[in-house]
């Protein structure tokens, strides 16, 4: 399957200064100038809650990480009832999608094991990949659909992407008050039947603690960001990140910067801040890291991207629809989408000495950095 670009995979986001006191715990001086920390001592598995398989396999080695989450969802643009453009995953390429994804990883990733049960995960020398679908739109109204491409290797589907569904609401309908359909818990009692994690990421806070309710079994947030943190509805509430830890699952916080901060220079301060106030509220067992980006960093027309060059031609159209649809916190276009520093095949190396920066000790640090994902897979995959 060819590399779901999030530049072609998000092509409607437009053809799709802190300082370094910024607050306690901030990264070190020369960190938060933009120059790349030597990599920390790997004591403990890396783990990425919201990646893709890349174009060379190669690069799933050199990146460091033991176990990832892939989206192998596809879609293609679309048109809503109010003439808005939206990226829609539909049945029959997330069909082909899933098919090529589980190919590749037999016959091209030949370090990586698709997993399907707790036996896939944390062998030495072994690199886990544990398949996902952004949103429920290829389920459509037919949920034997979630056992068949369950048979295919899915094991975590996400109830919405960026816009809402016949599940559920997204973070873009929050203000409807709306959380899960009659379909949709439906649907999340399905998952829990077959096996099935269940994903909140991009929902609503309704449709997130309704689901938390409802499940039999732990939901994750696979890669969010804090709201209270940046008051926007794509970020996940202290309410949602507490349910979905007390439900026994994951938040992983992504490193996408117009979620994490509206300061003019992302720095990886801001991350680690997202971190912190997720373990103060979720517990340390809790919380890990995502990217949502692909393995090897963003990239735009070739080149690793810019923030002053390609961030307005990037993702200026799509904010600024959705300014126009009223939606919530689409405020000024954002100037930056990547912190420099995370943009690089080297990333959770340079999150992990952040976090050893930012004042959390090593074995708190290899708990985020992997072992928390490692566990509730180990615990969860069926």
């Amino acid at each position: 399957m060819t590399n779901p670009h999030p530049l072609a995979r998000r092509a409607f986001l437009g053809g799709l200064a802190a300082s370094a006191a910024f607050a306690a715990g901030a990264a070190s001086t020369a960190f938060a100038a933009g120059a790349a920390p030597s990599a920390p001592k790997k004591t403990g598995p890396y783990a990425d809650g919201m990646s893709f398989l890349p174009e060379k396999p190669e690069d799933v080695r050199r990146s460091g990480v033991d176990l990832f989450i892939a989206d192998v969802s596809k879609g293609e643009m679309d048109v809503d009832a109010r003439g808005y453009k939206f990226y829609h995953r539909k049945f029959e390429l997330c069909d082909r999608s899933i098919t090529e994804a589980a190919a590749r990883i037999r016959t091209e990733f030949k370090d990586v094991d698709l997993a399907l049960s707790p036996g896939d995960i944390g062998n030495p020398g072994r690199i886990a990949a544990v398949f996902q679908f952004q949103g429920c739109e290829p389920i459509a109204d037919d949920l034997s659909r979630m056992q068949y491409f369950r048979d295919k290797g899915l094991r975590i589907l996400q109830l919405t992407h960026n816009e809402s569904n016949a599940h559920a609401t997204a973070y873009t309908d929050e203000k409807t008050g709306v959380g899960l359909s009659a379909l949709g818990a439906d649907g999340v009692r399905e998952m829990n039947r077959i096996g099935l994690v269940p994903d909140v990421s991009h929902a609503s806070e309704p449709t997130a603690l309704e689901t938390v309710a409802l499940s039999k079994a732990p939901v994750i947030l696979s890669h969010g960001a804090c709201r209270a943190l940046l008051n926007h509805p794509r970020g996940a509430t202290d309410r949602m990140i507490k349910a979905v830890a007390d439900s026994g699952g994951i938040f992983g916080v992504f490193v996408m910067s117009f979620w994490l901060t509206d300061d003019p220079v992302p720095l990886p301060a801001h991350y680690v801040a997202h971190i912190r106030h997720a373990v103060n509220v979720a517990g340390l067992d809790n919380v890990g890291v995502a990217n949502d980006y692909p393995m090897e960093g963003l990239s735009a027309d070739g080149h690793p991207f810019d923030n002053a060059r390609d961030t307005v031609p990037s993702y200026g159209p799509w904010w600024e629809g959705n300014r126009a649809r009223g939606i919530p916190g689409f405020g000024p276009t954002p100037t930056h989408a990547v912190i420099p520093e995370f943009n690089s095949i080297e990333r959770l190396a340079r999150i992990h000495q952040a976090l050893l920066d930012g004042g959390f000790k090593p074995r708190e640090a290899d708990r985020i950095m992997g072992a928390n994902w490692t566990r509730f897979f180990k615990e969860n995959l069926r």
